[in-house]
């Protein structure tokens, strides 16, 4: 993409790190700065609905929680529609549900049953990848649904963790954009 080195320079001016939180040793990256600047926050939201337009989405599907505050400007942007992925127990009536292995325990995601079917190309949208749980999920989320994934896209990728590892097999040859990688 033309100018992504630019955008790269903003978006990574643009994001805080904050050291040890949640917890001693861990360098959180706070992306709530990018959000308060219409710019940066802008810049993002359209690199971000350019992919969703060259991967031929017709709907986004955002991670909770920050995949939400992501993915939303993007559909909204892409003219495709939204769909959010919670943790499990948030969405009311019928619902589909992926339980994941965590690092320390698991955890599960939910999605209106309804929300998704057979003529859906959906593109994941997220914050961060970092070990690849939630994304892994999320995709085989989806693909329960019935739906086509296209596509994962996320602001930044935690290189170190080892997510991609984790997330390319269940993408499928789906592509995986990180816009920033750390």
């Amino acid at each position: 993409m033309t100018g992504l080195t630019g955008i790269q320079t903003l978006l990574l001016s643009r994001i805080r790190d904050v050291a040890d939180h949640p917890e001693p040793g861990v360098m959180f990256k706070d992306i709530t700065p990018l959000l308060a600047d219409p710019a940066a926050f802008s810049a993002l939201s359209d690199v971000l609905s350019g992919i969703a337009r060259s991967t031929g989405a017709t709907k986004i599907v955002g991670l909770e929680a920050r995949g939400f505050i992501l993915g939303a400007p993007v559909a909204v942007r892409a003219g495709l529609g939204f769909i959010p992925v919670r943790k499990a127990g948030k969405l009311p009536g019928a619902t589909l549900s992926q339980a994941y292995d965590l690092e320390y325990g698991s955890a599960e995601i939910e999605v209106h049953a309804e929300d998704l079917t057979e003529r859906d190309r959906v593109l994941v949208i997220d914050d961060v990848l970092a070990t690849g749980g939630t994304a892994e999920a999320s995709l085989k989320l989806i693909r329960r649904a019935g739906a086509e994934v296209v596509g994962l896209a996320v602001l930044m990728e935690l290189g170190f963790l080892g997510g991609r590892a984790r997330v390319e097999p269940a993408l499928a040859g789906a592509p995986l954009e990180a816009l920033l990688t750390v």
